[in-house]
């Protein structure tokens, strides 16, 4: 395998990761978003899924720019698991708290895939703009979460 078609080959694994873990945080943050008591809150948190679902379809994209024709990416195990434990926490605790404390966690782990992706440094450069773009997003989506589900600890 050549240079050029070893690192052509990471990058899409890479994207590929990237594009299970925005699935996750898509549905995730939807699931929540219907169990949350504050309007505005509900309110952002689905934009916040709906906006994992544009992320997700611009790096589909850059992956069919790329050759790769078969992107169908549908989350990973491990995000199954959380949003079933996040069920069960809706149907158990009540309040907004616990659920803000769950969106936060795993905006830890969208964050930590976005910080995996950058660290690839032969990523084309209008790709690594693209990725800039969304981690700032991500993170001050999770900044705002963790604002929340500290705001709701004292009411």
């Amino acid at each position: 395998m050549s240079t050029d078609a070893g690192r052509q080959h990471e990058m899409e694994r890479a994207l590929k990761s990237l594009i299970n873990v925005l699935q996750d945080s898509q549905k995730g943050l939807a699931d929540l978003g219907q169990h949350l008591q504050g309007a505005s809150l509900k309110h952002y948190v689905l934009a916040e899924s709906l906006q994992r679902a544009n992320f997700r379809a611009e790096l589909e994209n850059e992956l069919h720019r790329a050759g790769v024709h078969d992107v169908h990416e549908t989350g990973t195990a491990a995000g199954t698991l959380r949003r079933i434990w996040s069920d069960l926490k809706t149907k158990v605790v009540h309040g907004d708290h616990a659920l803000l404390e769950t969106a936060e966690q795993a905006e830890d782990i969208v964050k930590e895939a976005y910080a995996s992706v950058m660290a690839h440094e032969t990523l084309p450069l209008p790709l690594r703009e693209l990725l800039v773009t969304h981690q700032s997003h991500v993170l001050a989506s999770h900044d705002y979460l963790r604002e929340q589900r500290d705001l709701a600890a004292v009411k």
